[in-house]
C-alpha cells in the first residue's frame, strides 16, 4: 500500500514523458490555477468561519440545542448529541471538540459515546464543502444540494443511533 502513491506518480510522469509534455511548465501552470482558485474561495471560507463563530458566540447554538433536543429524542437520537449534530455541518474542528467532550463525559464505550463517534464519522462539514466546491461556479444554485445533504445527514444520524442501540 505504501507504494501506491509513488507508483501513480511515476506512471503519470512516464505517461507525460511519452506524450512529450513539458512537465515542469504544466506543473507550474497547474499551481498557478490552484493559487487563483484558492483566492477565489477565500471570501466564502471567511464567511463560513465567521458564521460559525457568530453562531456559537451569540448563543444561538445553545438555543437551537434546547429547542431541538426533544425532536432528536423522538427520533431516537440522544439529546446529548444535539449540539454535535448542529455544529458538524458548519465546523469539523468545533464538532470534534464536542465529540471529545462527549467521550470524556460518557466514555467511548457508552451508548452515547458510540452514537457520537458514528454520527461524527458519518456526516460532513456541509457548508465548508459547499463553499469549496461551488466557489468556482458562476451559477451557484446551492439550496437543493445543501438541503439534500442535510437531510441525508439526518437520516444517517438516526440510523447510526439505531444501529448503536441494536449492536
Amino acid at each position: 500500500m505504501a507504494l501506491i502513491i509513488p507508483a501513480v506518480f511515476i506512471a503519470v510522469f512516464a505517461f507525460a514523458l511519452f506524450k512529450r509534455v513539458k512537465i515542469y511548465d504544466e506543473f507550474s501552470a497547474g499551481v498557478g490555477d490552484a493559487v487563483k482558485f484558492t483566492f477565489s474561495i477565500l471570501p466564502c471560507l471567511a464567511a463560513i468561519f465567521m458564521m460559525c463563530e457568530l453562531f456559537e458566540a451569540s448563543g444561538l447554538s445553545d438555543w437551537f440545542t434546547k429547542l431541538l433536543s426533544p425532536a432528536a429524542a423522538a427520533l431516537g437520537i440522544p439529546p446529548e448529541l444535539t449540539k454535535l449534530i448542529l455544529i458538524k455541518p458548519f465546523s469539523g474542528s468545533g464538532s470534534l471538540a464536542y465529540l471529545t467532550d462527549i467521550i470524556n463525559g460518557y466514555g467511548a464505550d457508552s451508548y452515547i459515546g458510540r452514537c457520537a463517534c458514528v454520527c461524527f464519522g458519518s456526516s460532513e462539514t456541509v457548508f465548508y464543502i459547499s463553499a469549496v466546491y461551488f466557489a468556482g461556479l458562476k451559477n451557484k444554485k446551492l439550496a437543493m444540494p445543501v438541503i439534500l445533504v442535510l437531510l441525508s445527514t439526518l437520516v444517517t444520524t438516526v440510523l447510526a443511533c439505531l444501529l448503536c442501540r441494536v449492536i
